[in-house]
Formats: C-alpha cells, structure tokens, sequence
C-alpha cells in the first residue's frame, strides 16, 4: 500500500479536533445536555485568553517540575540498566526494587512526599515524576543493551576491541533507540505525575493545584482551562521527545 500523503499526517488530526469541538458547541449551547463542571469551549477558550498570564505561570512551575523528574528519573534509570546490564548480581538485586517501583500508588505516596518536604517545597512532585519516569526508561534502556548479537561482540573482540570501544560502537548505538522510546514514553508520564502531585498539596502553584481549587469552588471555565494549559505542557514533552526519537533514529540509519 501507498503511504499517505504527509499533509494528511497534519490534516487529520486537525480535522477530526475540530469535529470533536463542534460536537462539543453543540452538546452545550445548542441542545443544553451538559452538567454543570462541563463549560462551552468558547467560554474555555475566553477564560484561557483573559487569564494568560497567570495560567502561563502555573503551567512553568508544573513544567519545570516533570522536566526536573523528568531528567533525573531518566539518569538514575540508565546508570542502573547499564550496571544491571554489565553485573548479574546487581540485575538480580534491582529486579524486585523496580518491580516494587512498578506498581506504586502514586495517588497514595503523594501526600506523603508532600508532607515530608514541606508545603514550600516542590521537591516532593519532582520526585513523584522522577518514580514515574524511572520505569520505562530503565526497562527500555536494560532492554536495548541487551540487544546487541555475540557474534558482533565475538567479532570486536577478535579485533582486540577494548570494552569502551565495544560500548561506543556496537552497544550504545543499538540501544540508543529503546532508550528514546523510554523517554517518549516517560516524558508524557512526568507531565501526569507533576500534575497529580500538585493536586494533592505541597506549594499553591502549579496547574493540579489550579484545577483542585477552581473545580471546588464552581469556576469550571477556568479550571478546563488549566486542563487545557496542561494538554499544553504535554504536547510539548511529546513533541520534543519525538523530535529527538527521530533524529537519533535517523542518524542510526545514516
């Protein structure tokens, strides 16, 4: 089959939005089905333009703080494949770690990193998206390095290749895709995380936090528009994250 057109891969997206916004205008305002906590997107769309400044504020710190999880859930996670990778023992010993990892509550342990660091601190939401982050980094990078044939070792070590040699040329570049894809996959989680754990305390600022008090007290427009300012900080991490899955990917093949 033909691939489609590149216009269609912009197109289509667009398209079937802008479907789903008018079935939304029209669910609203026309026939009047909706609940009360559910706004026209005119009037989400009016609230987001008037409070800009303030939304952009809160969508920062929400940004700075999954990009710091981000960052430092990614690093710890490759360090630790790369050891799990290289000493068996320490494979057998990390194992349950991250399988506990797995299945944290985030809801649960929030409050509790909240609390611990104080009301002040936003170092208890960064360390919610760095757990989030961790897991998939670690699994795809532990994965990627595996990846590599003993008879593409057996040949750089017939060469007299040494172990940074081998790394450089035979281990790294074939793991450097399931590690993009680890952080696609965790950069979209960062964000969720970041968000879950501004709603549930710490600092009043950030979007979760936004949306917890403006849902509470009945001003629906604007707290869809801080959902809507998050989607935002989303988008972006996917975007930029496929980016750079992208041009690693194409500098592998090139």
């Amino acid at each position: 089959m033909a691939a489609p057109p590149a216009w269609l891969k912009v197109a289509a997206p667009i398209a079937v939005g802008a479907i789903g916004v008018a079935l939304w205008i029209v669910y609203v305002d026309v026939l009047a089905a909706a609940p009360r906590m559910l706004p026209s997107p005119i009037a989400i769309g009016r609230e987001f333009a008037l409070r800009w400044g303030i939304i952009s504020d809160d969508m920062g710190v929400t940004g700075v703080n999954a990009l710091v999880g981000l960052v430092a859930g990614a690093v710890l996670a490759i360090v630790l494949a790369g050891l799990a990778a290289s000493v068996r023992a320490i494979d057998g010993m990390l194992a349950p770690l991250v399988a506990a990892l797995a299945v944290v509550p985030i809801v649960a342990v929030t409050p509790i990193l909240n609390t611990m660091f104080g009301a002040s601190s936003q170092f208890g939401r960064q360390a919610v998206a760095a757990i989030a982050a961790f897991i998939p980094v670690f699994v795809n990078v532990l994965r990627g390095l595996r990846q590599t044939r003993p008879v593409h070792r057996d040949l750089l070590r017939a060469y007299a290749a040494t172990g940074g040699q081998s790394f450089r040329v035979l281990t790294l570049p074939t793991a450097m895709p399931y590690l993009m894809t680890g952080v696609r996959i965790a950069a979209s989680l960062a964000v969720i995380s970041a968000l879950v754990a501004e709603y549930f305390g710490g600092p009043a600022d950030g979007v979760g936090t936004a949306i917890a008090t403006y849902a509470k007290s009945g001003r629906a427009a604007l707290a869809w528009a801080y959902v809507g300012g998050g989607i935002l900080i989303g988008l972006a991490f996917f975007l930029v994250t496929a980016l750079l899955e992208r041009l690693s990917t194409r500098r592998r093949s090139s």
